[in-house]
């Protein structure tokens, strides 16, 4: 197996610096804060009653944190559009907010278009190409940012701008403390799962090596649920890996049942399962319980405890450790976790089709 405290190990499977991008999680946080509080939206922006924020992949995650966020003291729907067609419901009372690192994701610039022939007030997030110019020609709000990084890599770019945006509009309180918090948080547990803390002492590293050769299910519940989604995606990205993920309390009513067959699958399986004390008292003892079923059917598993006091700092620091944990997790495959040439691949393939 792959010595994860060996520096040549890095230099020799991350050369464009994946690692570095993920350090600066609690950096870009601050910075994306900081920039977002100066941003202006419109006048009449606030009178709203519903928001749809349009994105996939890397920046669609940040919709679906800032949703579980919001859902704890908001009563504005809010939904994430991963599609080429926006809904139907959208009306002058709806904020579409499109949201592409890159500016050039099909789904997204598709259902952007449609946006604007409906009364729906609108806003991008992107660092530039056709949403930019989209926007810029019909007279939208753009917060660009400028950060260079893989889509998955910018996280702090598509969610903390979300939560700014949502403190303007009062739909969700001032999240000041909370950010501050966090990235104190973030910062205190960079030291402890960042390459250079040891595997005997990295939380990360070791997560990793439990993971290794084995097929990732990863769980959450309520506010985690989108952590979970993050845990998922990252794994597949950066460790080329199959991985899924399932939501308390829905997966006691039908994953638990799958444990039993096929039989020779438990061995190979190792679930995650994500928890807060800020959880409901009812899906906690859900956590024990189904760890119980998971030790019976002789699955490997393990309970990871989010950290801080808020539930922006628990969301983000265990998207933090998600993130190290997929980033071992690719040097153990012997995999870059820069690039997804597979997705490349893809992209080629449907300009082909077109």
């Amino acid at each position: 197996m792959i010595d994860l405290d060996n520096s040549e190990v890095y230099q020799r499977l991350d050369p464009a610096g994946m690692r570095e991008r993920i350090g600066e999680l609690p950096q870009q946080c601050l910075e994306a804060w900081q920039q977002v509080l100066s941003f202006k939206l419109p006048k009449g922006y606030s009178n709203i009653d519903r928001i749809i924020i349009l994105g996939m992949g890397g920046s669609a995650i940040g919709g679906d944190l800032l949703n579980c966020l919001a859902s704890l003291e908001s009563e504005t729907p809010i939904s994430v559009c991963r599609d080429y067609d926006l809904p139907h419901f959208v009306d002058g009372k709806t904020l579409v907010i499109a949201s592409s690192y890159s500016g050039m994701t099909e789904e997204t610039l598709s259902s952007f278009s449609q946006a604007l022939t409906t009364p729906a007030k609108k806003l991008a997030i992107t660092t530039g190409g056709r949403l930019k110019d989209i926007a810029g020609q019909n007279d939208i709000p753009i917060l660009t940012i400028d950060y260079k990084a893989p889509p998955r890599a910018a996280l702090a770019h598509s969610f903390i701008p979300l939560v700014g945006i949502y403190q303007k509009l009062g739909i969700i309180s001032d999240k000041s403390k909370d950010v501050a918090e966090m990235v104190q948080i973030l910062k205190d547990q960079q030291s402890t799962i960042d390459d250079s803390c040891p595997l005997k002492l990295n939380a990360a590293k070791q997560l990793a090596t439990r993971l290794y050769s084995h097929l990732a299910i990863i769980y959450g519940a309520g506010f985690l649920s989108a952590a979970a989604r993050r845990w998922k995606t990252q794994i597949n990205e950066n460790s080329k890996a199959w991985a899924f993920y399932e939501i308390f309390p829905e997966l006691n009513h039908n994953a638990v049942v799958g444990y039993e067959f096929p039989t020779d699958l438990a061995q190979m399986l190792f679930v995650v399962l994500l928890r807060s004390p800020h959880l409901h008292p009812r899906t906690l003892i859900r956590y024990k319980l189904t760890a119980e079923m998971l030790s019976n059917a002789k699955v490997s598993h393990e309970i990871i405890d989010a950290k801080g006091e808020s539930p922006l700092s628990q969301m983000m620091s265990l998207v933090f450790l998600g993130d190290w944990t997929s980033y071992y997790l690719s040097l153990l495959n012997e995999t870059d976790p820069y690039p997804v040439k597979i997705i490349d691949f893809l992209k080629k393939r449907l300009a082909e089709e077109k």
